[in-house]
């Protein structure tokens, strides 16, 4: 066998690198054409009116040089007005990507929003489809209707300008009218909304000089500073010791009352879904496999990977001599099967796991579940 030459690649390599510029090509097109599209192809009318976001059978995926990662693959469900919707799933499920899709803040050109319908409800009553929105009517959307609470704060800050310009720079963009000092006033004024005692020193701070809960108050206080209609959580209390992740938690729920938002709260902690969210989606390979009020998935989970992921959880005052461990491992998203993607995990798996994917059975108005095991309920509804 001849050794490949250091500098040269293979025939099968080259087509790969032109199908992926090609793709690049045409996402570049397609956003020089959204630029300029008409009103009445994103204007769109809600399914519920009790919604502000649907999102509908949403497809992002990701062009590599490996293949095509289906990162989100036909994910659909509901955030309601003044509501809680927990999103739960291992690393790499989607729930991450779901949000960003919401903001579309996927890296582009590799990230792209495929097909599906993002809707959403402004607080003036205009409803828009997110995928299909020009990007200036997009950046008044982003930050002021709907705002995200970043995973790790220290790296969403920038640590060379202090909280106070970064808090400024909300209020100057988004408030009409705005001045530095009305900016001033506003940033103090959430500052010691969010519990900071020292608002003004804060203000004058840099991130490196304060500690891991400050700087994830001073995320929520620009993520609230123009009291947006969705607030997107993106694991808020990671990294935080207990009781800080207690007091971040609490302020949460206090603000969502104070400024009557929604919150898309995604975790791994399912006892902050237990505390925190209305209604529950569990993601699993990017697709939603189960979905319910938080009563129902808690006291009533129904797919096998819902009942892993609360078996996974450890209990108090319960000796075990080992903790419960799904087996198996997630497909590889570049090569999904066309079965059930938990088949091969599955300790409840049958014959027909094998065949096509589930599709949603409803067990009651609110919970859903994609699973064959519940093919003879879907037949009798």
């Amino acid at each position: 066998m001849k050794e490949k030459k250091k500098g040269y690649i293979s025939y099968a390599e080259s087509r790969q690198i032109i199908k992926y510029n090609k793709q690049q090509i045409r996402y570049y097109e397609k956003l020089k054409k959204r630029k300029h599209i008409p009103e009445s192809e994103y204007v769109v009318q809600m399914r519920d009116e009790n919604n502000i976001v649907e999102f509908d059978d949403l497809h992002t995926f990701f062009f590599t040089d490996t293949g095509t990662v289906k990162a989100v693959d036909g994910v659909s469900f509901d955030i309601p007005a003044h509501s809680t919707v927990g999103i739960v799933g291992e690393s790499g499920c989607g729930k991450s990507v779901t949000s960003l899709s919401l903001l579309r803040l996927v890296q582009a050109p590799q990230g792209q929003i495929v097909s599906g319908a993002i809707r959403y409800r402004m607080k003036d009553g205009s409803c828009y489809d997110i995928s299909k929105v020009p990007q200036e009517m997009m950046e008044r959307i982003s930050g002021k209707e709907i705002s995200m609470i970043f995973q790790e704060p220290m790296t969403s800050l920038n640590p060379v300008f202090t909280i106070g310009y970064q808090l400024d720079e909300v209020s100057l963009l988004h408030i009409e009218g705005a001045t530095k000092e009305t900016a001033r006033q506003k940033s103090i004024e959430m500052l010691e909304l969010v519990g900071i005692a020292n608002a003004e020193g804060v203000y004058k701070s840099y991130p490196h000089e304060l500690s891991g809960g400050m700087r994830q108050r001073v995320m929520i206080a620009m993520a609230l500073c123009c009291q947006p209609n969705l607030i997107i959580a993106d694991e808020p209390t990671t990294a935080l010791d207990v009781t800080i992740q207690a007091q971040i938690l609490d302020l949460l729920r206090g603000l969502k009352e104070k400024f009557d938002s929604s919150i898309m709260l995604i975790t791994h902690d399912l006892g902050v879904i237990a505390e925190m969210a209305d209604f529950v989606v569990v993601m699993y390979a990017g697709k939603v496999i189960e979905a319910g009020n938080v009563f129902e998935i808690f006291d009533h989970p129904s797919h096998p990977y819902t009942i892993g992921l609360l078996r996974s959880k450890p209990v108090i005052n319960k000796k075990v001599d080992e903790l419960y461990c799904i087996k198996g491992r997630v497909p590889s998203a570049v090569d999904l099967p066309d079965y059930c993607y938990f088949k091969d995990r599955c300790d409840r798996c049958t014959a027909a796991c094998g065949g096509k994917y589930p599709e949603f059975v409803w067990l009651s108005p609110t919970h859903k579940v994609a699973c064959h095991l519940y093919d003879g309920v879907k037949e009798e509804n």
